[in-house]
């Protein structure tokens, strides 16, 4: 009886984390696509043309990259089927990565505009 309990509780498990399907695939496989598609078009037709700023370019870029960055993670990682700790911790981390070398690139300007080197 134990046995037959351990078995279905390693294919449940196993079933949780069996992997994407092809439909979600080429869902997630869509999606990155169109967002390849779009950062494209403004670079070689939005901001050529000054339909957009480049400081407004830059900011898009970003946050299209952090999008396609997610879906990558999330899906073809496996994140997205862990435990709410672990997303978490994970997050929070490479939130504190950027924090501090966003940090360090100001303070690194900062000296180099302020302070005379000879």
């Amino acid at each position: 009886m134990s046995d037959h309990n351990i078995h279905t509780t390693d294919e449940h498990a196993h079933d949780e984390h069996a992997g994407l399907s092809k439909a979600k695939i080429w869902q997630v496989f869509g999606i990155l696509l169109l967002i390849t598609v779009i950062e494209f078009i403004i670079a070689l037709w939005v901001l050529p043309n000054g339909y957009l700023s480049h400081h407004v370019g830059n900011f898009v870029y970003i946050a299209l990259t952090l999008v396609k960055a997610f879906y990558i993670v999330a899906y073809f990682m496996h994140l997205k089927y862990e435990k709410l700790g672990l997303q978490l911790s994970l997050t929070v981390s490479f939130i504190f990565i950027f924090y501090f070398i966003t940090l360090m690139l100001i303070e690194g300007g900062y000296l180099h505009l302020h302070m005379p080197f000879q």
